[in-house]
């Protein structure tokens, strides 16, 4: 029933969007809807596993704005106004002169998109690699999976700057080799990427460090008895702890709440849009009726969300441990194909499979690490009563 609350609804809009587009286009259409919301739940899972490490830190009310007004934004503002908005831009023409020739002229709309491709994939790359970067030189993380690789970036990661010099190496290296005659469009764009990055995250990270927030939301604060020091827990942790299961859900003292979880949220918009950016473009190859791209990946978007939430609630990601890693292995890679899809292009099926393939071995190598330590538990668990069985031996 828990799982049934959680994808309620998107089930319930998945029969209304297919059946809306069966009654409006014919079965053909139908199909196609259904395609785009399985390509779009492919291409982003691993988006679903990042936006859950991140989710994790917001209360329960932030966490319900991400499902309501997020998916607002993420269906009719990134797979339906973010198409227009970047031809608008690269096109030099209005809004209302793009619509119109995403209505009446699909096939020009879609070659002005295929033509801001390179500033896209630019944007959406840098920013991408930006986040596995900061994963892979993050000093403070103590799990980790592929040990021969990760111990020493993380040793170097003690260099503050080091995942920004690397990301701007990146970016020339890729300006250089994959952009063609497009250097200047994927250097804008590049730095753009960046800069948001630093700014969204940065912001977020400054406020939740400040432990702003419970304020600003009218929040009760609670006490909570921890031996010599008393801890402050926002309203609403408690119960974002309760609802996770208790045993793996985020630790209540440090959710954020208030402009701390806004920024988190705006973090979060930013990443679902960079990873939207192939579904948007690949989605072309399969129609060019953009209300119906808009509904089909909006169906996958919902999916995804409630992935989301799933893996925050049942506490997923505290029980197998590697799938963030997976997710952020799968981040860089999709950010190396985007960089590569600048010239060249990359089928959508190989960008699916390279992150559905990360995750799959990483929750394998969990699964395999928690049976471990259960099995380590329960031979320590029956060492007392080994030693005590040998006594007994002894003397009799």
């Amino acid at each position: 029933m828990h799982a049934l609350r959680i994808f309620g609804w998107s089930l319930a809009i998945t029969v209304a969007g297919v059946a809306l587009a069966g009654v409006l286009g014919g079965p053909k259409t139908a199909a196609i809807v259904a395609i785009l919301a399985v390509l779009e739940i492919s291409l982003s899972f691993d988006n679903a596993v990042i936006n859950a490490t991140i989710l994790r830190r917001m209360n329960e009310f932030w966490q319900r704005i991400f499902l309501t007004v997020g998916i607002l934004i993420a269906v009719f503002g990134m797979r339906l106004v973010f198409p227009i908005v970047i031809v608008a831009l690269t096109a030099h023409l209005g809004p209302i002169e793009v619509f119109d020739l995403a209505l009446n002229n699909p096939d020009e709309y879609a070659a002005r998109l295929h033509d801001a491709h390179p500033a896209i994939a630019a944007f959406g790359g840098i920013f991408l690699f930006m986040i596995f970067l900061d994963f892979m030189f993050d000093p403070e993380r103590d799990v980790q999976w592929l040990r021969w690789i990760e111990e020493p970036l993380r040793r170097a990661g003690h260099l503050d700057v080091l995942s920004v010099v690397v990301g701007l190496i990146a970016l020339l290296i890729v300006a250089e080799a994959f952009s063609g005659d497009a250097i200047q469009q994927v250097l804008t764009a590049g730095v753009a990427g960046i800069a948001t990055y630093l700014g969204v995250r940065g912001l977020g990270e400054f406020f939740e460090a400040r432990g702003v927030g419970a304020d600003d939301d009218d929040a009760e604060e609670a006490e909570k008895d921890t031996g010599d020091a008393t801890a402050v827990v926002p309203a609403g942790a408690a119960s974002a702890a309760e609802a996770t299961g208790g045993k793996g859900g985020p630790n209540a003292l440090v959710l954020a709440s208030g402009k701390a979880a806004f920024f988190l949220f705006l973090y979060l918009e930013v990443l679902d849009a960079s990873f939207s950016f192939d579904g948007v473009v690949g989605a072309f190859a399969i129609t060019q009726e953009i209300f119906v791209i808009a509904a089909g990946l909006g169906i996958g978007a919902m999916y995804i969300r409630s992935i989301t939430v799933y893996l925050v609630r049942k506490g997923t990601l505290q029980e197998y441990v590697y799938l963030e890693h997976g997710a952020h292995y799968a981040i860089g890679a999709l950010a190396v194909i985007l960089a590569i899809s600048i010239e060249t292009e990359v089928p959508e099926i190989i960008t699916g499979l390279v992150g559905v393939g990360f995750i799959g071995v990483a929750l394998i190598s969990s699964l395999l690490r928690r049976n471990k330590e259960r099995g380590a538990g329960a031979d320590e668990g029956d060492g007392p009563d080994e030693r005590q069985r040998e006594i007994v031996t002894a003397r009799s």
